[in-house]
């Protein structure tokens, strides 16, 4: 932004869709990412940091969002947004603009439990009129729409389950004393007529409603003991509401779920095959994202070393297996929020973060998704445990530290420890990975490349590991040097060149480097200052330095 489009952006009245905070030094992040969800969901605007908020308005400066590149990737873990941060050098200090773009047609963006919105001065949560003219305005919402039979289809146990969930996510007690059709009501899951919604079936349908109504809503639970195929151990078919059967799947599968021992210390882990927050909500994202409208149940299969869930459906137009952590486009808009408001998922949309997390954590192997079409979902989580000794290093951090670790902190740690590239999408943690003592730098500029750190690898047992990593590093950048030199046996390397071979080092690192292979007996220096040139030891060619 120019300073002269600012100067515009300054006259404006502050509203819905720009805001202004004088944030001198900085900016709580949890209250940013509220406004930025405020100023989306009305369709997108600015919030200007470094600027008084009453008007006249002045610039004072800030110096909050130091990184602004940082910044905008920190956001997107916590916003379906792609939200763009300028600096702007102002005559009067330092103002900050994010540029919020709008949020997507038909969908708002929930934070914390809540849709944001501006109402003055405060940011308040959208009343349910609001909601439902977002709602209204994409394709129609099919879990949405209304079914055609009475109340009785709803199981009464199904709804008091996500009531009292409803009232222990919000803490709003008045909601213990709805009837049922007032409660469905708030909710959204009933039509204006009073006719329950395909949501509204899902979750708290009697089985015999569901047969009749929405038959491929059922979930078919298999364990199998083996690959081959045939019939499977266990099958057990769910064909009523979630609300009746999401506990009761969980402690079957729980009753055959492998556990590790490991020794960590003074204490023993206990490392189960497969974990209760993975699998829960590995079958919340079927419920929330299943193509309802395509025929096909959905299946949940235990196997000794894996689990997995495949859903009728392919991913959502624009989610893919690699986006699929920071993009989120729920397939059933009302489902995944009804979900949210009873604390069963904590953001609309969301889940496959936790369920990546626990994987890493518990040095598992990451979620696949082999198998996946334009017409299935299929996720896969495996079982055991690859590493017990980052495993037992990861618990000797303490879950304070941990807690400090977000999915792409974890993501790109374990990308490391598998030398595997660090996508660029996770690079802008890697700092903090550096300053937490778990990684660590080799090189500078487009060669460099991380290793987890010398603390790391002892803890591991891999001190030999670190130090051929560090040596393979010092190596090459010897071999470069020397292959240039030997190419250029006639006439001398000159230390310009040799630092075009490393561009990512410093002079002194070079003279280091090239006094090393000078001491090996593999080359010399002949002349002084600039005239000097680097031979090959006992070349004929060039001055004999004297």
């Amino acid at each position: 932004m120019k300073l002269d489009m600012l100067a515009a952006v300054l006259k404006e009245p502050e509203g819905r869709t720009l805001e202004f905070k004088a944030a001198r030094r900085q900016m709580d992040f949890e209250k940013m990412v509220r406004y930025c969800a405020a100023i989306a969901n009305e369709r997108g605007g600015h919030l200007v940091l470094g600027v008084t908020d009453q008007r006249p308005r002045t610039v004072v400066g800030t110096s909050a969002v130091s990184n602004p590149e940082g910044m905008s990737a920190k956001l997107l873990c916590r916003l379906p947004l792609r939200i763009d941060i300028e600096s702007v050098e102002h005559p009067d200090g330092r103002v900050v603009v994010l540029n919020i773009p709008s949020r997507p047609i038909g969908r708002p963006i929930a934070v914390d439990g809540a849709y944001w919105m501006r109402s003055g001065d405060r940011l308040v949560s959208m009343t349910s009129d609001v909601l439902q003219s977002i709602f209204a305005e994409a394709v129609p919402d099919f879990s949405a729409q209304p079914v055609s039979a009475s109340l009785d289809v709803l199981d009464i146990s199904a709804v008091e389950v996500f009531r009292a969930g409803w009232v222990r996510k919000s803490g709003n007690d008045a909601l213990r004393a709805l009837p049922i059709e007032q409660l469905l009501q708030d909710a959204s899951l009933l039509a204006p007529d009073g006719r329950p919604t395909i949501a509204a079936l899902v979750l708290f349908s009697r089985e015999q409603a569901m047969v009749q109504h929405l038959a491929q809503a059922e979930f078919i639970f298999e364990y199998r003991s083996r690959q081959a195929a045939g019939p499977a151990s266990q099958r057990v078919s769910y064909q009523r509401g979630f609300f009746l059967w999401f506990d009761e799947l969980w402690h079957r599968i729980d009753l055959r779920n492998d556990h590790q021992h490991f020794q960590s210390g003074l204490f023993m882990l206990d490392v189960p095959a497969f974990d209760e927050a993975v699998v829960r909500e590995l079958v919340l994202n079927a419920v929330s994202h299943r193509d309802y409208q395509r025929p096909g149940s959905v299946f949940v299969r235990q196997y000794p070393d894996r689990f997995e869930v495949v859903s009728p459906g392919g991913f959502p137009p624009g989610i893919t297996p690699e986006n699929v952590l920071w993009k989120q486009e729920p397939r059933n808009r009302l489902l995944a929020s009804t979900l949210e408001k009873c604390g069963l998922v904590e953001r609309a949309g969301q889940g496959m973060d936790r369920v990546f997390e626990h994987c890493i954590r518990h040095a598992k192997a990451r979620p696949d998704f082999v198998g996946t079409d334009a017409w299935s979902v299929s996720v896969t989580v495996r079982g055991a445990v690859q590493d017990q000794r980052f495993l037992d290093f990861l618990e000797r951090l303490g879950q304070e530290r941990l807690a400090t670790f977000g999915t792409f902190h974890l993501l790109a740690l374990d990308h490391i420890r598998r030398d595997e590239e660090v996508p660029d999408v996770l690079k802008w943690v890697l700092s903090d990975l550096i300053d937490h003592g778990a990684v660590e730098r080799i090189g500078r500029g487009a060669k460099k490349r991380y290793i987890l750190s010398r603390k790391l690898h002892a803890h591991l047992g891999q001190a030999g590991t670190y130090t051929r990593k560090r040596g393979l590093d010092h190596g090459h950048n010897k071999a470069l040097l020397l292959k240039h030199v030997t190419d250029s046996a006639a006439v001398g390397a000159k230390m310009s060149e040799l630092l075009q071979v490393l561009p990512d080092k410093t002079r002194g690192q070079i003279k280091t480097l090239m006094s090393e292979l000078r001491d090996e007996g593999k080359v010399e220096c002949r002349g002084r200052t600039a005239a000097a040139r680097w031979f090959l030891l006992g070349s004929a060619s060039g001055p004999t330095t004297k």
